[in-house]
């Protein structure tokens, strides 16, 4: 029988090769991003994906881990009803008095590094054309300062969320294995406020409020996107079920077989689906739906047999292209990336899934989730939105007029993406 000090060798081997792919995930996204944008913006894209990646870990580092915390770490309690309730990390900042030595704190500071980057690179996609690289990277710090470890301590540093198993019997408490909930609803929230404060994009919608399409400029990046990001999320999950699920070293091949197939299961429904409806099928949307998938499958990864994580993902990728279609027709929300359903809709479902297909040998965990989710929509959104709405009265988040006619690239950086080809304006598209 292995001793206690080779499993733990093995637990901190594994936990560590699985957050160091994790970059990869951003990297994904942040093709994605690009991909479904406007050829005129490709290169502010990917600038403002490398600098909010940079903000957000230099923000985490500051404060972010300290409000974040790690199970058994102080923390600001309060007393209700006679029951201990975790609010708030109480930790020190700069990382100080923290050992980076290889142990479970550590290693959750490091994929927190990682984590709070991703999340803070989806509301890109729904901001994408428009949104100014200052007011991003201002975004980005609140983000990843405040609004991410708050919700992170409730779910993975021992918060109320996660106490509502010991405190009142819900299951296990609120279960989020590699951050449906945590990363991709909190950053697709953020990604909501963002587009609901930027306002569509000029020439989007007719005068009588109907959508024009305005596709991507790159569908090679968009797919490609897809493909390295998949790289990104085993690595994630397999590292969350590990630090956050107790999870054996050996058992996150589970999480990473259901990854995969949470993956191709949504991004097979939603070709289907959009070869059903349109007649062919639709590569934008397919690759929504591939990401919502990996959404989805963050929350229960761990907890379901490969045939649930199927079924997971194949109402994930249905979910995520009709929330697409609802989104731009019904609620006039302008989201170039599709970030709003890939990840508030995927994740929200990842949460719920849990619930409903998770075996976690415990009753009430479907009520937790249920609490969880209410805690997202009722809490975060709200917060997230009244922070980006402050930071826009000290500096606007939508670019001039004229910057969006002329392109993010020329306008905020001076040279375009593409300087050997012609790039058109809207004016071009609208003859």
């Amino acid at each position: 029988m292995p001793s206690p000090v080779n499993l733990y060798a093995t637990m901190f081997l594994t936990c560590l090769a699985s957050i160091l792919v994790v970059p990869f995930a951003a990297v994904g996204l942040a093709l994605i991003s690009t991909g479904l944008g406007r050829s005129r913006s490709a290169a502010h894209s990917m600038m403002a994906s490398l600098c909010m990646l940079a903000v957000a870990a230099l923000a985490y580092f500051f404060c972010g881990f300290a409000w974040q915390g790690f199970p058994g770490s102080p923390a600001h309690v309060a007393t209700v009803a006679g029951k201990s309730w975790s609010w708030l990390g109480d930790g020190p900042l700069l990382f100080r008095h923290q050992p980076l030595d290889g142990s479970l704190p550590s290693l959750a500071a490091l994929l927190g590094l990682f984590s709070v980057g991703l999340a803070a690179l989806i509301p890109l996609g729904s901001g994408a054309d428009r949104w100014r690289l200052g007011a991003c990277c201002v975004s980005t710090a609140v983000f990843a300062g405040w609004t991410f470890p708050l919700f992170a301590h409730w779910v993975w540093g021992g918060g109320f969320l996660a106490q509502l198993g010991v405190n009142y019997g819900l299951g296990r408490g609120f279960i989020d294995t590699g951050g449906s909930g945590t990363i991709q609803a909190v950053g697709g929230l953020s990604a909501l406020s963002i587009a609901w404060l930027l306002g569509p994009r000029h020439g989007k919608y007719t005068r009588d409020g109907l959508p024009t399409a305005i596709p991507g400029h790159n569908g090679v990046l968009v797919i490609l996107g897809c493909l390295v990001a998949l790289v990104g999320w085993l690595g994630l999950n397999c590292a969350g079920a590990i630090l956050y699920n107790a999870v054996a070293p050996g058992e996150a091949v589970l999480a990473a077989v259901n990854t995969l197939l949470c993956a191709v299961s949504a991004a097979l429904a939603s070709a289907i689906l959009t070869n059903v409806r349109f007649g062919k099928p639709d590569a934008s949307l397919t690759a929504n739906g591939w990401i919502g998938g990996l959404a989805a499958s963050s929350g229960a990864c761990a907890f379901v047999i490969p045939a649930e994580a199927v079924v997971i993902g194949a109402i994930a990728g249905v979910l995520v292209t009709l929330s697409v279609e609802w989104f731009e027709l019904h609620m006039s929300v302008d989201d170039p990336g599709g970030s709003i359903s890939a990840h508030a809709m995927g994740g929200l479902w990842g949460v719920l899934a849990v619930g409903i297909f998770a075996s976690t040998g415990t009753s009430g965990q479907w009520l937790a989730q249920l609490v969880g989710i209410a805690t997202l929509i009722g809490f975060v959104l709200p917060l997230t939105y009244g922070l980006n709405w402050l930071i826009g009265r000290v500096s606007p988040h939508r670019v001039a007029a004229e910057g969006e006619r002329q392109g993010m690239d020329l306008h905020e950086l001076g040279a375009g993406a593409y300087p050997e080809f012609v790039v058109h304006s809207d004016e071009f598209m609208e003859r």
